[in-house]
């Protein structure tokens, strides 16, 4: 968690279109969800953005999803005034990683900003994880969650750090569920604990290791996200999401996947982020408050105070009181 800045509102970085013009980012795991808003929130920022993942338009991951693809991605970049750039790539198998960074090399000559973004396991949460102690839990379908969240992340900063730390103001991002301060509290499941706590400790101990280069690594957590995942989950689309809130009540406080993304632009266009940011872990809640950025629909959700205060502190009040 950061110190309290919430007395500094650096707005003037927030959502300046061309705050980052002439940037080269790298968006890891960006084909759905929070990684795609990320990479078109960046675009519309001006940057220039690589966007990787195992669904294109002609291959599924196992995810089994194929109504979203890095292509489709790469063109969001693009239409909202950044330039995008789709490289398949699965960030388990090293060769496909030191291919991707060759190119970004051979194209850019440096990298300004990563944000690993990289999970793809939702579809083993619910078959095999939630509600399970660790010993039930498949073998398999453990390591292969520590794989997807704690083993991407780590081949992806190896193999990526030699090229990021070119930039003048390098910035690593990892993208996370829950903060230092919410993961004190177990995470349902030995597995994906280790799986969501591991990104903290990454930004945490890289952080150290980019000090010495004017770096920035912090780690940062959407809230109760709207995925396109979670929306088909509860049978809703973006433009009617509140009806599931009679099938779940804390959905009330769910964010779009652009909530993050405006925080993290924010973030990005901020001269300061070092000294405020650099090993520590946040949430989409509480950049929007510093950086002064509201979600699409002019909300500024906060559902990790909501998970402590209410879920975990048994207080006694509605989801929407966290808006």
């Amino acid at each position: 968690m950061s110190k309290d800045n919430s007395s500094q509102n650096v707005t003037r970085n927030a959502s300046r279109e061309g705050s980052l013009a002439s940037r080269i980012a790298l968006v890891a795991g960006a084909t759905r969800g929070a990684g795609r808003a990320q990479a078109v929130e960046l675009g519309r920022a001006g940057a220039t953005v690589y966007v990787t993942g195992r669904t294109t338009r002609t291959q599924a991951s196992e995810v089994g999803r194929t109504t979203e693809t890095i292509e489709e991605t790469a063109e969001l970049v693009t239409a909202a005034g950044g330039t995008g750039i789709a490289v398949p790539t699965d960030h388990l198998e090293e060769d496909r990683v030191r291919a991707l960074v060759q190119q970004i090399d051979q194209e850019q000559g440096r990298l300004d900003i990563l944000v690993n973004d990289l999970w793809g396991g939702e579809h083993l949460l619910v078959a095999s994880v939630f509600g399970k102690k660790s010993w039930e839990t498949p073998l398999a379908d453990g390591l292969r969650i520590l794989d997807l969240g704690v083993r991407s992340h780590v081949i992806t900063a190896a193999l990526v750090l030699p090229l990021l730390i070119r930039s003048d103001a390098p910035l690593l991002v990892e993208v996370t569920d829950g903060t230092a301060v919410s993961n004190r509290h177990y995470r349902e499941n030995m597995y994906y604990d280790l799986a969501k706590n591991a990104p903290i400790r990454l930004a945490f101990g890289l952080g150290q290791e980019l000090a010495k280069y004017g770096g920035t690594a912090v780690a940062v957590s959407p809230g109760f996200l709207r995925s396109e995942q979670m929306l088909a989950h509860f049978g809703v689309t973006e433009e009617n999401w509140r009806d599931a809130i009679t099938q779940q009540p804390a959905f009330a406080i769910a964010e779009s996947p652009y909530y993050l993304a405006r925080t993290l632009a924010a973030l990005a266009a901020d001269p300061d982020r070092a000294e405020r940011w650099n090993g520590k872990s946040t949430s989409s809640g509480e950049l929007a408050r510093i950086y002064g950025v509201r979600d699409v629909d002019g909300s500024q959700p906060d559902s990790w105070a909501y998970f402590e205060d209410v879920i975990h502190g048994g207080k006694d009040a509605p989801a929407d009181a966290y808006r």
